[in-house]
């Protein structure tokens, strides 16, 4: 199939992924959208997962000539994967789908006809949020224009997850937009510079993405310094990207921005976490009460941080993460 043809390239980087590989590569396989190239970025996976994946492949020899399969000499990280891709890319528009998930068959033709339909830069779409026996459905809020769309990117309202959004490739290759190289944690920040400058939108009220999560109790993940240090760099180079290329102000917004970013850290029941929520970005608390398009719940939560009203926190941690979460979704 000529490059030209291709409506939708797929990015899927391949580390580790062994036990899901199959299912990830048979749910984009088996498409109903046919004008499809899928572009595997193998990033020195030290396990099996190219194997089965070749195994997998030789079960649709029709679409041979649309799989690309390259090979990272080195681990670079999930950022490098992801640019590999886009190097690559020919389509229309760009879907990334990591290789521990899975999509719904028609996925890619339904929000490649929303896109088309109103001629969207960017299209998202609800999602799973997937567990051993059970799912959640993750609803995302619906704007009309791209304004909106950061608007609700950076308040919170919606998720900046790069696998649940179809972004039509020149916003990348136009605007000089990779993901940051040697900065994996909090990559997907690179979906609000896609965000800032997309001319239309478009949101299809149907869930199409399983996003794996098989350990529902480690929400912050015990971070490392290094992981730490990743995501302050890529919230720092988002906010510099917004005030270079974003004409109206963004400040009441950044701030609401920052109080994202920091909120994970109060989803524990560990003291070091919520000292480390104080330390971020404290210039951003007086507004915590402000931002509506978030829940009153989340936002009491980081109020009784801000007043160092730990007992609440702990609460909240055992009643909804640990039995909500632990116990009911498993």
């Amino acid at each position: 199939m000529p490059k030209s043809s291709y409506k939708v390239s797929v990015i899927i980087p391949v580390f580790n992924v062994q036990m899901f590989i199959e299912r990830c590569a048979m749910s984009l396989f088996e498409q109903t959208l046919k004008d499809v190239e899928y572009i595997f970025v193998d990033d020195a996976s030290p396990d099996g997962s190219i194997g089965i994946l070749n195994k997998c492949l030789a079960k649709y020899p029709e679409l041979e000539a649309n799989v690309r399969i390259v090979r990272h000499e080195c681990n670079k990280g999930l950022p490098s994967a992801r640019n590999t891709g886009l190097h690559m890319a020919s389509g229309e528009y760009v879907f990334h789908c990591d290789g521990d998930d899975y999509v719904e068959k028609d996925m890619l033709e339904v929000m490649y006809a929303e896109a088309s339909a109103h001629d969207a830069d960017i299209v998202w779409c609800d999602w799973y949020l997937s567990f051993r026996e059970n799912e959640r459905y993750m609803r995302q809020k619906e704007y009309s224009d791209a304004d909106g769309f950061l608007h609700g990117m950076l308040s919170g309202t919606l998720k900046y997850n790069v696998w649940n959004k179809l972004a039509r490739r020149t916003l990348y290759t136009e605007n000089n937009i990779l993901f940051p190289d040697g900065h994996p944690m909090g990559e997907d920040m690179t979906m609000i510079r896609l965000a800032a400058c997309a001319k239309s939108v478009a949101y299809v009220n149907r869930a199409f993405y399983h996003y794996v999560k098989l350990n529902p109790n480690a929400y912050t993940a015990h971070l490392t310094e290094t992981q730490l240090a990743d995501i302050e760099y890529n919230v720092d180079e988002t906010i510099a990207f917004l005030q270079k290329n974003v004409n109206e102000d963004l400040s009441e917004d950044v701030m609401y921005f920052k109080q994202n970013v920091k909120l994970p850290f109060i989803i524990s029941s560990d003291m070091k976490d919520y000292q480390r929520w104080q330390k971020w970005y404290p210039e951003s608390n007086h507004l915590i009460m402000h931002n509506d398009d978030i829940s009153l719940r989340t936002r009491i939560l980081q109020y009784m941080a801000w007043k160092k009203q730990y007992w609440y926190l702990k609460v909240y941690y055992y009643a909804v993460v640990k039995f909500v979460y632990g116990f009911l979704y498993k």
